[in-house]
Order: C-alpha cells, then structure tokens, then sequence
C-alpha cells in the first residue's frame, strides 16, 4: 500500500506518498480500507517532531479516517462487524494511509446522510468535544460555554454539540468570516480575539461556565479571568505554551477547576468508552441534522503537505479533508 511517511521532523515538505508495507491486524483489530482521512493540529505537531505516536501505534499521521471494513483480526470475528461494512475510527494513528488496523472499540458506523468520504470529518472532534465537554466538563443546558478557536474543526462541531444541549455559546476566531460561519452554527457570542480582549468580553456577558481551551500557557490567566464562579477550564492542547502562572487566590474565591486532557494516548478501554458514548449521544444528533461536518475542502492525500500547508495558515474554517 501507498502511506505519508514523515522523512524527517520538518516542514510540509517533509511528507512523503511512500509505498510501505501493508499492515496487519493484531489481536481485536479489524483492517480497514480508507476512503478519507483528515488533517488535524496533532499531525502538523508530529510532522515537526513534537508529538510522537504513543508506543504501538502506527508511525504514519492521521488520527481519523472513513472506509470499509477490509478484514476481522483475531479476536473480532463476532464483534457485529463484517467486511464491506461502511465505517469511520478514531485512530492512534495511521490514517494517512490506504489501510490502517483498528482496534474494534474505536470503529463507528457512518452515519445515515453523512458520505463516506464527508465521514472521515466526524471520529476525531466527535470523540474529543464530546469527552471534554460533557464527561470533563459537565456542561449543562442554560450554561455559557467559550470555545476558543471557533472556527477549527473541533470549533465548529464544538459549537454545534453545545446549543444542541442548551448551552450559550461563545467562540473565539481571527476573522470576521469565521465569526460569521460560528454565528450560522449558533455561536450567539463572537469575540475576534485580535481586536477584543476576549476576558473582558465574556466578564461583561456573565462569564463562562466551561471554557474548551487549545492555547494553554498564553492563555491560562484570560481564561480563568473568563470563568464566571464555580467555572471549569479544560485545556486539550498547548498551542500557546505549556507554562503559565496562575492567580490560585482568584481560583479560590471563585471555586474554579483546571482540567487537561488529550485523547490520543488515553488506553483502549477509554477511548473504546469514548467512541461508544459519541454512538449513543452524538450520532443521533448527526443523523437528524443538529450536527452536520463542517468541511472546508478535500485534498489528494498523496498531495497532505497542502494540506499542512491551510492548515498552519489558518485559511480553513472546518476539517480539512485528504481524500484517496
């Protein structure tokens, strides 16, 4: 089969469409053949060697993908899945590829309306705005939510999820467009973070109950400024630094919480707890419409050094898909 191998941490041009070895399913894995795959920070992370695979996980990028099922590993002969079957994972890794194993607990079925390459849109921010909005973060109906980065992938199905489940949502974005694309996906509080200082915004609106944080560092003292009392902050990625002081006196007085999570390395049985989560609260609102993958546009996977490329300009609004 054809992968993106990295040839050496660097830049996009570092991506190379290699022929590689096909791989094999282990014990409780089945062999999936990819139609789609998706570009995400983490992959961009690891290109540049900052991000390394967790241990067994496949050395190619890609932490999602849509296709068939191609084969059962060992193990997973009477899992309910047969081959030819229409699926989209969760993956460690692996999904810039034309095959990929996947550990049978992280497989989910493409949901009715959705295409199959349009699926490969879904596992990643589906399973990460799900586990940090509602089993980290507790939000609830009639809660205000600030989701930083509204316009990104996990943004825009971030906004979606919450006003589906009461919340008031604010975003945070660097462009009146992205605003814009937030306020047609119900985003009622648009902060563009260059020209507002997004604390003092969300201060005068009441403060934030949760705040889905992908800056860390840059931002840990805005957003507990930003939380209103008894506020959870969770932290999923580290793109403005890994250390910052905080204020533990306005915790205090606040009651506030600092969650940090990351999805990639957690164990199988959490990521398989995960993924059966999203199919029984998230699937349901992606089949009747509340949900709907925002994708900004598909590229050759062969040609995924383009799609580094948008992405660490910011161009996108939504996923980026790499299609085969």
């Amino acid at each position: 089969m054809h992968a993106i191998r990295i040839t050496e941490p660097g830049g996009p041009e570092a991506l190379a469409w290699s022929e590689v070895s096909d791989p094999v399913p282990g014990q409780g894995e089945v062999l999936v053949d990819v139609a789609a795959s998706a570009a995400n920070r983490a992959d961009v992370a690891q290109r540049q060697g900052n991000y390394a695979p967790p241990p067994g996980a496949s050395e190619y990028p890609g932490l999602e993908c849509s296709g068939t099922v191609a084969a059962l590993g060992p193990g997973t002969e009477d899992s309910g899945w047969s081959v030819g079957d229409p699926v989209c994972a969760l993956l460690s890794g692996g999904g810039y590829a034309e095959r990929v194993s996947v550990p049978v607990g992280q497989l989910l079925p493409v949901p009715e309306g959705v295409d199959l390459v349009e699926a490969a849109a879904l596992p990643e921010v589906a399973c990460t705005v799900w586990s940090n909005l509602v089993m980290v973060g507790g939000l609830r109906a009639g809660e205000t939510v600030l989701v930083h980065g509204g316009g990104s992938g996990i943004g825009t199905f971030a906004v979606q999820f919450a006003r589906a489940l009461g919340a008031r949502v604010a975003v945070t974005a660097g462009s009146q467009e992205k605003l814009e694309r937030c306020r047609a996906l119900g985003a009622e509080i648009l902060i563009n973070y260059k020209e507002e200082d997004f604390a003092e915004r969300m201060r005068a609106e009441g403060g934030a109950d949760l705040v889905l944080d992908i800056m860390g560092g840059a931002y840990l003292d805005p957003n507990l400024r930003s939380l209103a009392t008894n506020g959870r902050l969770v932290i999923i990625a580290l793109m403005g630094g890994r250390r910052a002081e905080a204020d533990l006196g306005r915790m205090l007085a606040k009651r506030l919480s600092v969650h940090a999570t990351t999805l990639r390395s957690r164990p199988l049985d959490e990521k398989a707890a995960i993924v059966a989560g999203v199919l029984e609260q998230v699937w349901p609102l992606v089949e009747n419409g509340t949900i709907r993958p925002v994708v900004d546009r598909s590229i050759p996977m062969r040609n995924a050094a383009e799609a580094h490329r948008v992405m660490e300009s910011s161009a996108h609004t939504g996923k980026i898909l790499l299609t085969l």
